[in-house]
């Protein structure tokens, strides 16, 4: 691979924009402005102030091997080692999923069932790098969140990107709902992928822990058991907000109307899909005529 020759910022951008594009990733140009910006390690402000100036030796260079790993499939967050969450920016690693843009309408949808609500309890389920959690925290100081998940790894992430933002939140190192209860909110991007889905995954996900991407045959051998566990874990009345396959999150819908779920829905993404599953746990008295209190 030859370095790249562009002299000047803009040459660069253009420079990086056609190559990227060529390998054919989804957003060359915003992926180009990323790189370039990390390379010179300036702010947009600067970076786009100062268009005409040259480009230094060593930014060429980072940006070369960097163009490297990306012809490798290899996502643009590991690569930088930060990715933006809602304005968060979290360090991300080897080992633990990236948090993705289209998360971002999940904690929308989140924030969106515990409006009005005083300090609600919250769940972060599986909480890889602490995304979810803490962009809760960061628009409702008030919540008392938790985060919960498996992997040691993923929670020293976490707490590392909680202290870094001066995020409070309580990481618990414990499977699905942690035995936590009197729940207002249970919000989780859980493995959801069914296993078929392996022969045609995109390369980037070879990038990423298996185990939070497949999760059984039709995809719900993760999320089924946690709707049950969130059901007796919430507040008669609370919310469960899920981020599931558009294959299969009609299926669990049916399912969370099964265990007792009120007003259950699914709603797009950006492209139209079903994407996220939203449903309510009923009032107390309804709850005891399932056998559910």
């Amino acid at each position: 691979m030859t370095k790249p020759k562009a002299k000047t910022r803009a040459s660069l951008l253009g420079h990086l924009e056609a190559r990227l594009r060529a390998l054919g990733v989804p957003s060359p140009a915003a992926e180009a402005r990323v790189f370039a910006r990390a390379a010179l390690e300036e702010t947009p402000e600067a970076f786009f102030a100062r268009l005409a100036e040259p480009v230094p030796e060593a930014a060429r260079g980072r940006i070369e091997a960097w163009l490297a790993r990306r012809e490798r499939g290899e996502p643009p967050a590991l690569i930088l080692g930060e990715a933006e969450f809602m304005g968060l920016p979290l360090k991300v690693r080897p080992g633990v999923f990236l948090p993705r843009p289209e998360t971002e309408r999940l904690v929308e949808l989140a924030l969106n069932a515990i409006e009005g609500k005083p300090s609600p309890r919250v769940l972060d389920v599986g909480t890889g790098s602490g995304a979810i959690a803490l962009a809760i925290k960061k628009a409702r100081p008030d919540a008392r969140v938790f985060a919960s998940d498996m992997s040691e790894k993923a929670l020293e992430l976490a707490r590392e990107n909680a202290r870094a933002l001066g995020l409070p939140v309580e990481f618990l190192k414990a499977p699905l709902i942690a035995g936590l209860s009197g729940l207002d909110l249970v919000v989780a991007n859980p493995p959801y992928l069914p296993e078929r889905y392996r022969e045609t995954a995109p390369r980037e996900l070879s990038f990423e822990p298996e185990e939070a991407l497949y999760a059984g045959p039709d995809g719900l051998a993760v999320a089924r058991p946690l709707l049950l566990e969130a059901r007796r874990a919430l507040v008669p009345g609370g919310k469960v907000v899920l981020e599931l396959d558009p294959t299969n999150a009609a299926l669990l819908g049916r399912f969370a109307l099964e265990l007792g779920f009120r007003e259950v829905c699914t709603l797009p993404d950006l492209a139209r899909r079903p994407r996220y599953l939203l449903a309510r746990a009923p009032a107390a008295e309804l709850a005891g005529e399932l056998g559910l209190a």
